[in-house]
Order: structure tokens, then C-alpha cells, then sequence
């Protein structure tokens, strides 16, 4: 396989909705946007308009390429509860070459330009 450990990332969102958070699991592994999700319970401390808050959420651990995440992001947007959800990407620098191979093979085929 031409992937490159350059060629993936981690894209990370969060949400305090089961719901709200099944439907994203499940649009993105539908669409093969994400080859994996992980979730992690955790407890948020933020400030939001004007204010310092605390919430229980899920934070989503999202196996993706690079090349899909505009359209991960997309996909999040449109499902999710918050007015203004974390959607971050990390680039992986470097990882385990058949686990970085199931990542493509799992996921969406993109063009390369």
C-alpha cells in the first residue's frame, strides 16, 4: 500500500449526548469516513459565554485520513448538538504500518493531487 504514516490522522470531538453521540459513531463508519472510534468518558471544565462550566462527555478518538477530514468534519456539523463543537485533527507522524494499512483500507478511497 502507498500510504505514508503522513497520509492519516486522529480527528477528536466531544459531546454530553448518548444519542447525539451513537449517531455520529454511526454516520461516520457508515460513510467510511473513520475506520475506528473510541470513546472516552470524561469530565470537561471550560468557559462559556462568560462563564467557567462543567460537564460529563464523551470524547470520540477518530482513525481517519488526512485527506477525509473536510468531510469528517462536515459530517459532525450536521449531526451534533453543540453550537460550537471541538472537531480538532492530529497529525499521526508515525505509526504502525499494518495498523496505519487497515486505516486505508477502511476508510474512503481519496484522489491524490
Amino acid at each position: 500500500m502507498s500510504d505514508s504514516n503522513h497520509d492519516f490522522c486522529v480527528v477528536l470531538t466531544t459531546t454530553n449526548n448518548d444519542a447525539n453521540k451513537h449517531a455520529i459513531i454511526k454516520a461516520l463508519l457508515s460513510k467510511q469516513l473513520a475506520a475506528c472510534i473510541q470513546e472516552i468518558p470524561m469530565t470537561s471544565h471550560y468557559i462559556w459565554q462568560e462563564e467557567v462550566c462543567h460537564d460529563s462527555e464523551t470524547l470520540l478518538v477518530i482513525k481517519s485520513k488526512k485527506s477525509l477530514y473536510t468531510l469528517l468534519e462536515e459530517a459532525i456539523r450536521e449531526l451534533h448538538n453543540y453550537e460550537v463543537p471541538q472537531i480538532v485533527q492530529l497529525d499521526i507522524a508515525a505509526g504502525f504500518p499494518p495498523y496505519l494499512s487497515w486505516i486505508a483500507a477502511n476508510t474512503l478511497e481519496t484522489q491524490k493531487h
